[in-house]
């Protein structure tokens, strides 16, 4: 594994605390500019949309640059929107200054994840992959709860300085530590695009979007779910919180090193089944802090084992445009999460935030049925999964 790549899981931690930090925040935004909870939800639903509707344009439209460059400039614009929040008064020009935000976290989750495959061997693509995802995780294990903490003494305009300066940080580290890395050969508008047409990755495309609505709509409301069925309050929300990080980095280690070892099938089909059971029985299971911990622990596991198998298996598509089909992954991630806060907030209004992740529940079955149609063989002679780039081409036809 190439050292650079702990660099670029960095660059990762910093765009993805920027776009998980409202779930941290949201009682300390929804007191400081008097909005109901549910409406201080939607800043993570404006981040999410901007980054869906960017991500895949502006892959298209920075092809050319060369990676470094890109990735510094994606986490500048990053910081930018962050330490705008910190000046935004009103609750408006906060939504604003997310949708700022979101256009840097659009450009560097995709590319980072494909100057990874290239700085590291084909063998362990689905653990570099993993890796950068880890910057994610790590910014659920610390940036959220630290968030939740720090936003009551440091109220949430503290937070987003902070933010700011993690991405601040992570420009000047991939900088000074990460090579150049040209761009990939130049590709028209036409061509890039062709990918999406592919009916196999618009049905993958679509296990994603209602994958992260499953995962993210319960998560999104976390701390009045939790408040409402396990009595957690204060320092032991922030622990949970923790606890689901933990999940996740263990889950999103897991699903690389399965995915090197088994190909993409297996762990996208367990994590699938296993979301499932687990959000159809969240609300009965968790009746009090102890259960609570292991249940988002498990949680954070199954959630995001999801990723490298998905991004592994999406690569191989297409692997000469993997920066396009990544980002139209990641914009179908981001629309995910921001119909998510809408979903979310629709059914706490409706019928209250206990039922929510059983609701979510039937977002993963929907999820489950188009991955069945996805990965089923296109002929009998067909391999049956993405675990080396000659087999992703038999797949993908049809």
């Amino acid at each position: 594994m190439s050292p650079r790549t702990y660099l670029l899981a960095l660059g990762a931690f910093a765009v993805g605390t920027s776009g998980y930090i409202v779930s941290g925040v949201l009682p300390e935004v929804s007191g400081a500019l008097d909005v109901s909870v549910a409406t201080a939800g939607q800043l993570g639903t404006a981040f999410a949309i901007a980054y869906a509707i960017a991500s895949p344009l502006l892959a298209a439209f920075t092809g050319r640059w060369e990676r470094r460059t890109l990735l510094v400039v994606a986490l500048l614009v990053s910081a930018v929107g962050n330490a705008l929040a910190v000046f935004a008064p009103t609750f408006e020009l906060l939504l604003a200054t997310r949708i700022v935000a979101a256009l840097g976290a659009a450009v560097y989750t995709p590319a980072a994840t494909a100057v990874a495959t290239v700085l590291n061997p084909p063998e362990r693509r689905g653990r570099a992959v993993a890796l950068v995802f880890g910057g994610l995780t790590f910014a659920l294990i610390l940036g959220v709860p630290a968030g939740n903490l720090l936003s009551g003494p440091l109220g949430y305009h503290g937070v987003f300085a902070l933010v700011a300066a993690v991405s601040l940080a992570g420009a000047v580290a991939v900088r000074l530590g990460v090579p150049a890395v040209d761009a990939p050969p130049a590709v028209g508008l036409r061509e890039r695009f062709a990918v999406a047409r592919d009916r196999r990755v618009q049905l993958l495309l679509g296990v994603t979007v209602l994958g992260v609505l499953s995962a993210m709509a319960p998560f999104t409301y976390i701390a009045p779910f939790l408040s409402e069925t396990a009595g957690a309050h204060g320092a032991a929300i922030s622990l949970l919180l923790l606890g689901y990080g933990v999940g996740a980095a263990v889950g999103n280690t897991l699903g690389g090193r399965v995915t090197d070892r088994f190909g993409s099938k297996l762990p996208l089909y367990t994590s699938i089944s296993a979301m499932i059971v687990l959000l159809a029985t969240l609300p009965l299971v968790v009746v009090n802090v102890p259960v609570a911990a292991v249940v988002m622990v498990v949680w954070g596991m199954v959630t995001w084992s999801f990723n490298p198998p998905m991004q592994n298996f999406l690569i191989g598509f297409s692997p000469a445009n993997s920066a396009l089909v990544l980002s139209l992954n990641a914009s179908a991630i981001y629309l995910g999460v921001g119909l998510s806060g809408l979903t979310g907030g629709a059914v706490i209004n409706l019928v209250g935030v206990r039922a929510l992740p059983q609701i979510a529940a039937f977002a993963a079955v929907a999820a489950g049925v188009l991955m069945v149609l996805a990965l089923r063989p296109v002929r009998k002679t067909a391999v049956e999964d993405g675990r080396q780039d000659r087999e992703i081409p038999e797949l993908a036809r049809g």
